[in-house]
């Protein structure tokens, strides 16, 4: 199914504001259709004179009326007089008479959405950028409760702002949706003096549960939360502006060991504020599983840095060692053994400084490539390490072997084709949607007859590529000089990985 923004862009009359302000729009689209009870459907004009669905929400609070999805088709021919009035004379049109869809008594109502030219100001776009449609059930037909009539006058206010420019509010901050209060949460309704006029049983429930004894209508929810707060040392400072109902934010009162996020929907009528609705929800449990992540998120980091840290001092004490040493056999596997530790000990350093398990391996990479500078100066070698390509981000299951293996590779091309004399090692890196493809080329003696060699290093390499990351490698001798290894390493594991999750 195509995005609204592709729906948009193909019928060539939409600006990239408007693609914006429409964004806005439909992530309130399930609030318009709680409050509304009713399916919320956005049109949009095309080139041939009539509209296309570009966004459809249904009511979580109703049944709903329209069991596919209108999204991507243009509108029925029942409808489009209505939307084209609606459009046309930039005004709310509503059916005279109960319109039948498949048999079933429904009420339509015309919106046409105008979009504010800037945060300040109550200059709108001349003509509306797209119609909204409601679309409510009357076979359901009952007598409503308040709460039903007051969310339907909720619903109408809103739809009156969107039908001035006034809703969505530009001066809304950007927030994630994860955690937003919905209708159904709890809804309190606001005067213009920040009076509570009207608030729902869940609502309700949010402030006694943080220790409010009483009605909250009547009251002034300043006030109440003023009271609730009473001893806080560190109170948020939007507070006051969210609960007398004069900004479009979100913020949070904790009380009792209650989390209460609350998010402000400031009501207009001709540009001036008339009351407010706020949307009210107990977020408790998820701020407590949101604190347990960041404990076990720092948890980790800490236990990488600590496992840095023990690398670290087992290498030091292998160099102290090897230095020490008289035979030079016993001093070279030495040297070795505290490079390869090293090279681990870059792969936890760097994990200890994310927020995830990943790493940006071309950081790791650069990093480990220090430790040549060290090899090269142990055999009076001048090199020259160059780096082409990207690794791009890896978890910590490859960038470990894959450190340690690239380790051994450069190292064997400094100790053993570069011995003795100057030279260049060049490192580099592909990386395809599946694989990871790396060649590691130096300009050195090249290997002898074309054998690969059988020592520990070798060893550990194709173990590594080979069984911890399922890939091949490939040793062979250059035209004229020099070595070359090729490694390739899948990703279906990792792309198999983000899949899941």
């Amino acid at each position: 199914m195509s995005t609204l923004s592709e729906l948009m862009l193909a019928q060539g009359r939409s600006t990239e504001a408007d693609i914006e302000w429409l964004h806005l729009l439909v992530a309130d689209g399930q609030l318009l259709a709680d409050l509304a009870f009713a399916d919320i459907v956005l049109w949009v004009p095309t080139a041939s004179g009539s509209f296309l669905a570009v966004a459809h929400s249904r009511p979580s609070s109703a049944a709903t009326l329209f069991y596919r999805d209108f999204v991507g088709q243009e509108i029925k021919p029942e409808w489009r007089s209505q939307v084209s009035q609606a459009f046309d004379e930039v005004r709310i049109v509503d059916t005279s008479a109960p319109d039948w869809y498949e048999e079933t008594p429904t009420r339509v109502r015309a919106v046409p959405v105008l979009r504010r030219l800037a945060p300040s100001g109550a200059a709108t776009t001349t003509l509306p950028i797209a119609v909204l449609t409601r679309h409510s059930n009357l076979s359901e037909a009952r007598t409503p409760s308040r709460q039903e009539l007051t969310f339907n006058h909720c619903a109408d206010d809103l739809f009156g702002m969107i039908a001035s420019g006034d809703f969505p509010d530009m001066g809304a901050p950007s927030l994630p949706r994860r955690g937003a209060p919905r209708a159904s949460d709890g809804l309190i309704r606001l005067d213009v003096d920040g009076i509570v006029t009207f608030a729902s049983p869940n609502g309700l429930s949010a402030f006694n549960r943080m220790g409010f004894a009483g009605e909250l209508e009547g009251e002034s929810l300043a006030e109440v939360a003023t009271g609730l707060l009473s001893g806080k040392l560190t109170v948020d400072e939007s507070l006051p502006l969210v609960v007398t109902g004069r900004a479009p934010w979100r913020t949070d009162i904790e009380a009792r060991g209650v989390t209460v996020t609350l998010r402000t929907i400031p009501l207009r009528h001709r540009g001036e504020r008339v009351g407010a609705i706020v949307l009210v929800r107990d977020v408790t449990e998820s701020r407590h599983q949101e604190q347990e992540l960041i404990t076990k998120d720092a948890t980790i980091r800490e236990i990488h840095h600590r496992v840095k840290n023990n690398l670290q001092t087992v290498a030091s004490l292998l160099r102290i060692q090897s230095r020490r040493t008289h035979n030079d056999v016993a001093r070279d596997a030495l040297t070795q053994a505290m490079r390869r530790v090293a090279a681990i000990a870059v792969v936890h350093d760097t994990l200890s400084e994310g927020l995830n398990q990943n790493v940006d391996f071309d950081d790791v990479f650069d990093r480990v490539l220090l430790l040549v500078a060290e090899v090269a100066s142990s055999h009076n070698t001048t090199v020259r390490p160059t780096k082409t390509g990207s690794f791009g981000i890896l978890p910590s299951e490859y960038a470990t072997p894959l450190a340690l293996a690239l380790t051994e590779l450069v190292t064997n091309a400094v100790e053993h084709g570069l011995a003795g004399r100057d030279g260049e090692v060049v490192i580099a890196a592909k990386r395809k949607n599946d694989l990871l493809a790396v060649r590691v080329r130096d300009n050195g003696v090249g290997l002898p007859e074309g054998k690969v060699g059988s020592g520990l290093g070798t060893q550990i390499v194709r173990t590594l590529i080979q069984g911890e990351l399922g890939g091949t490698i490939d040793w062979h001798t250059l035209e004229g000089e020099g070595t070359e290894v090729t490694i390739e390493v899948p990703l279906h594991y990792l792309t198999a990985g983000e899949s899941a999750r």
